[in-house]
């Protein structure tokens, strides 16, 4: 049942409140909402965060609800001429003071993927990120592991961020990988916060140096031969080291972040 009501019961409906989204919240709107003060009609008394879903926003992209001028939560119940300031996530500075939303903020930044973001997965443990990510998790299991270990959801599939166990997701808006990356670093503010190399591309285990000595019989002739350094995951043992591949990926470092990788041997 819609608790909000549009063309064909507005005369019906007793009570009207004024709802406005700010910034990239505009992005889950109809284009004739962008941007403006909405009206909304409706009986007794919603939740907040059903009005504001029943826009198709979902509630892990809102960060501080503003009605009247003060911050509420979720669970605020609308009246009569309430007028409704709805704000995105502000991962760049900490508005602790004055939300009423999060408990804490999540600045220890993990991340768990859902089945439609594989390459942002490695690009994502390429940069050194704790990323979950199995092309075969349902979305119970991903909100499961979500909330146990504190991780954002990052998913193409706005759906999973309007269950009401979510509590950190992002909808990403590109579905281009390389512009997927650059979205997550700049929308979480992680330049500073990028270690690369240092976790398993396959199963986000951290790598460990390990001597020439230790891995030798693992490697074909000419990986011996020409390399000296390696690196092996501590979970999966897989090793690593800096060769053809290596390159590609620091050139692509380059290409997305800026970020200057040496690629010699070393």
């Amino acid at each position: 049942m819609k608790l909000f009501l549009y063309e064909q019961l507005k005369m019906k409906a007793k009570k009207t409140a004024t709802i406005r989204f700010y910034e990239e919240l505009n992005d889950f709107l109809h284009k004739k909402n962008k941007k403006r003060d909405i009206v909304v009609y409706f009986f007794n008394h919603p939740s907040v965060k059903d009005m504001i879903e029943s826009f198709g926003v979902p509630h892990t992209e809102v960060d501080l609800i503003l009605v009247n001028g003060n911050s509420v939560e979720f669970d605020y119940h609308l009246g009569p001429d309430d007028r409704i300031s709805v704000y995105p996530k502000f991962e760049s500075f900490n508005i602790q003071e004055i939300t009423k939303l999060r408990k804490s903020p999540l600045r220890n930044i993990k991340f768990i993927l859902d089945v439609h973001l594989g390459k942002l997965a490695k690009y994502l443990r390429l940069l050194g990120f704790d990323t979950i990510y199995q092309n075969k998790m349902d979305d119970a299991s991903i909100v499961n592991q979500s909330k146990k270990e504190r991780r954002i959801i990052l998913t193409r599939d706005i759906g999973i961020l309007k269950r009401n166990r979510v509590q950190h997701g992002y909808y990403v808006r590109s579905d281009d990988p390389k512009n997927q990356i650059k979205e997550i670093i700049q929308r979480f503010d992680l330049k500073n916060s990028i270690s690369p190399f240092s976790r398993c591309l396959e199963c986000n285990g951290l790598l460990k140096k390990v001597s020439k000595k230790e891995v030798e019989n693992s490697l074909d002739a000419a990986t011996k031969k020409y390399f000296t350094t390696f690196f092996m995951c501590t979970q999966c043992e897989k090793i690593y080291w800096k060769g053809s591949h290596y390159k590609q990926m620091a050139e692509f470092l380059r290409e997305i972040i800026d970020i200057d990788t040496p690629t010699e041997d070393n």
